[in-house]
């Protein structure tokens, strides 16, 4: 096999390789000769047809089954005698495949870079010092009683937190638009689910109650009829009803969980998950910064555009699935979400992809076993038969590998921040969750 390699340019790779024919040849006539045994053709005896029949019937299409084997092993082989790592598939151009001649062709791919990891010290990075107050658990009580409340008809004027019930009627220019209208529409006030002013508009209204309100659409409006188009909503405001959040009671305990040991129970389980959340937070917003602070340091890094393809397509079908998409044949998912929306995120994946993998490998990291022992037991704790869930893991050799990962991703960013400049910001619970958002 001859074998020649140009740089074209950056990470792309021209590769030329040359297969005797022989090769081709004998993996053939060794086909034809095993399919022989077997073939039935009408005026032979089975196993008997002449091996010139074979070729004439057979030949070209196991020539061509051949050749494609062929140039997908001899490219492997070439790659690994040349010490190439590609990226992504190669782009396969057959130069010569005439019978009884050598097979020659020209293989286009990208190699992976090689990646020289940046010295990082006193980057700096902010931790959030907060813990979980008797009032933060309070909060999120409340949030669970109002969530588990009922809605109870009231005689008062509605308030900002009220759910009305309403007939409306949207007009521009004395014209009804498509989607103005609605009978018996139900409405939290303070939802957002309206345009600017709708909601406020309703605010002091009783039930049996007429109002005309003047609005305007956002300029940024997805219907362009309406956008920024001044309008007009006769309103009928049929009841008010007001949410009574549920009693602090066993029946609200069940429905989070807690069988057993009452309010106690419960608010001692609610104050362990919103610790755990906190911690997930606090971590997270340490990683994001550090993650951050590895790009910054490798801005200059080549990176192949096969790999960043694929992150192009993965985040495009990921993006898909949570909306609940459902694609079909007819369907073209880069016109509906193009390349543009995903590409600096998936630069960034990518480049970080690569440099965590070197960075690893320069530090010989190896998942610790206790921590990935200690990231299942937390996550096997909100469930209500831990031991089922801690099994799983350690039988389903694919979940096991995606704890081992982020355990390994964890003690890469723990080895990096004993390099950084460390400001703590102390803050309430609230405040770290929010920040956590806000960086994710």
């Amino acid at each position: 096999m001859q074998v020649s390699i140009e740089t074209t340019s950056g990470l792309e790779r021209r590769l030329t390789v040359g297969i005797p024919a022989e090769r081709i040849d004998v993996e053939v006539n060794s086909r034809l000769q095993k399919a022989a045994q077997n073939v039935k053709l009408p005026g032979f005896r089975p196993g008997k047809v002449p091996m010139k029949v074979m070729r004439q019937r057979f030949g070209p299409g196991v020539r061509q089954e051949v050749l494609g084997e062929v140039m997908s092993q001899s490219f492997q082989e070439a790659v690994v005698q040349e010490k190439l790592r590609p990226a992504g598939q190669p782009s396969i151009e057959p130069k010569n495949m005439e019978a009884g001649k050598d097979l020659e062709y020209v293989a286009t791919f990208e190699v992976f870079p090689d990646v020289e990891i940046a010295e990082m010290k006193d980057f700096a990075v902010e931790k959030a010092v907060a813990e979980v107050t008797d009032e933060d658990v309070d909060n999120i009580i409340d949030v669970f009683r109002k969530q588990q409340g009922s809605w109870d008809t009231v005689e008062r004027t509605a308030v900002e937190g009220d759910k009305v019930n309403i007939d409306y009627l949207g007009t521009k220019d004395g014209e009804a638009f498509e989607g103005g209208t609605a009978q018996g529409s139900d409405l939290e006030l303070g939802s957002g689910r309206m345009i600017p002013g709708f909601e406020d508009g309703l605010v002091g209204m009783k039930a049996g109650e007429e109002q005309t309100l003047q609005l305007s659409f956002p300029d940024e409006y997805h219907s362009e009829e309406l956008k920024g188009a001044d309008v007009e909503f006769k309103v009928t405001l049929n009841s008010v009803l007001e949410l009574v959040p549920a009693e602090l009671d066993e029946e609200l305990f069940a429905k989070y969980g807690v069988e057993e040991g009452g309010e106690e129970q419960f608010r001692e389980q609610v104050a362990e998950n919103m610790s755990r959340e906190l911690k997930n937070a606090v971590a997270g917003k340490l990683k994001q910064q550090v993650m951050d602070a590895v790009t910054s340091a490798h801005e200059s890094l080549e990176l192949p555009q096969a790999l960043v393809d694929q992150e192009i397509g993965a985040l495009r079908n990921q993006m898909f699935q949570q909306f609940g998409g459902a694609a079909n044949a007819d369907m073209d998912l880069n016109s509906l979400l193009p390349d543009e929306m995903f590409s600096e995120n998936a630069e960034r994946r990518v480049k970080l992809g690569l440099v965590m993998a070197e960075f690893i490998t320069k530090h010989e990291l190896q998942a610790d076993a206790d921590k990935v022992r200690q990231a299942i037991e937390e996550m096997a704790s909100t469930y209500q038969d831990p031991e089922e869930v801690i099994n799983y893991y350690y039988s389903n050799q694919e979940q096991l590998a995606s704890v081992e990962s982020k355990v390994l991703e964890d003690q890469m960013v723990e080895k990096l921040l004993e390099n950084a400049n460390i400001t703590e910001n102390e803050c309430s619970y609230q405040e770290a969750i929010s920040q956590e958002q806000a960086g994710a």
